[in-house]
């Protein structure tokens, strides 16, 4: 459970018009990540990694299209109950959880986590929501094969 007098806590979440399963497989495998995560046109996802189970982690390098900046987002598993929740502690110690929940054909995606302090929370939120909007606009017109 996250602790809310640590750190301010964002949500972000979003509607996608795809079944649960295919939203989970989604947001899990890396070939699909590296199709939608990344906040605006002018970046990537250059490569995922993912060891989807408690005490499995993950790497995505997201970068700059022009080559000017780039990053790897991190983290371990604590729990992860298939096709509902993942919980993860970032490699900066924070904390997100992600429900995966069904909203009759849809899936409904909502993202917790604990905000860092270099960034102002609305730029935070932004980003994040940029993602998951992204996320949404791939899932919902088919993944590459």
């Amino acid at each position: 459970m996250m602790e809310a007098d640590k750190k301010p806590i964002i949500t972000v979440e979003v509607v996608v018009a795809v079944p649960r399963a295919k939203a989970w497989k989604a947001w899990t495998t890396p070939e699909d990540i590296l199709q939608w995560n990344h906040a605006s046109d002018d970046w990537h996802s250059t490569h995922a990694e993912n060891d989807l189970k408690a005490g499995g982690s993950f790497l995505y390098r997201m970068e700059a299209k022009d080559g000017s900046f780039g990053f790897d987002f991190y983290g371990t598993y604590d729990n992860i109950i298939t096709e509902q929740l993942i919980e993860i502690t970032l490699g900066d110690e924070r904390k997100v959880q992600v429900h995966f929940r069904e909203d009759g054909s849809n899936t409904k995606i909502t993202e917790t986590f604990e905000a860092e302090s270099e960034n102002p929370l609305e730029l935070q939120q932004f980003g994040w929501q940029a993602i998951l909007n992204n996320f949404k606009k791939v899932a919902e017109s088919g993944l590459k094969k």
